[in-house]
């Protein structure tokens, strides 16, 4: 396999635990409508293909009046923008995957179904502005993920040539099949939202337990195909 010269990371449940924001955020509003509050386990399942599905899912699973999908989306994003840095930490070892990326001039992007100005927003009061080359949020006019349509654009302004180069890093499936549509190698991550049996449906390239490995790979400069 090439050097690994690119890493294109999803954010919730790979770069950063959000689940707890999330669930905060997507639960005052679910009460505020007079309907039942989730768990973090189900909050697990449900996010992950942007909010419009988060909230469609909340509505669903409890034969909800459709008729309040604008209401509760809106509430749950104007709570949200405040509280997202409530409980948001990075996962153990991301700081120094990145910090090694950097030193060893890889570059790392940012992909992910959250709306973009919060993307941007939560990177930069947690990271700063100097580890990613580039982030992406769901913008209006662009479809969520596993659409490859933003990460083609991403790949666009890259001057690598070569996509053995590039690694897309995700913790869902929906990770795994915008990688594939874009014709990326994929790394699966564990310590994420998912369980194994979902990233391996996805037949990724690698999958991992803890940053550190993707650490050795970028050493190496290559994988074992019985990583998976």
């Amino acid at each position: 396999m090439a050097k690994i010269k690119v890493l294109i990371f999803d954010l919730d449940g790979t770069l950063l635990d959000t689940i707890e924001d999330i669930k905060i955020s997507c639960n005052n509003s679910l009460i505020q409508h007079g309907l039942k509050p989730y768990d973090t386990k189900e909050y697990k399942i449900m996010v992950g293909d942007g909010v419009d599905k988060l909230i469609d899912r909340c509505l669903k699973n409890q034969n909800a009046d459709r008729a309040l999908f604008q209401s509760v989306k809106k509430e749950y994003l104007d709570f949200y923008r405040v509280h997202q840095f409530d409980n948001t930490i990075p996962y153990d070892g991301i700081v120094e995957l990145l910090e090694y990326a950097k030193d060893h001039q890889i570059e790392c992007h940012v992909l992910s179904n959250k709306p973009h100005s919060d993307t941007v927003k939560v990177i930069s009061h947690i990271f700063g502005e100097h580890l990613f080359s580039s982030v992406t949020g769901k913008k209006e006019g662009y479809l969520p993920k596993p659409d490859p349509q933003m990460l083609l654009e991403i790949l666009n302004k890259i001057s690598v040539n070569n996509q053995d180069e590039i690694l897309y890093i995700g913790d869902t499936l929906t990770d795994m099949l915008t990688a594939k549509n874009a014709g990326l190698n994929k790394v699966g991550v564990l310590w994420g939202f998912r369980d194994l049996e979902e990233i391996k449906s996805g037949n990724p390239e690698m999958i991992v337990n803890h940053p550190s490995e993707i650490i050795s790979l970028l050493r190496k400069g290559s994988y074992d195909s019985d990583s998976r």
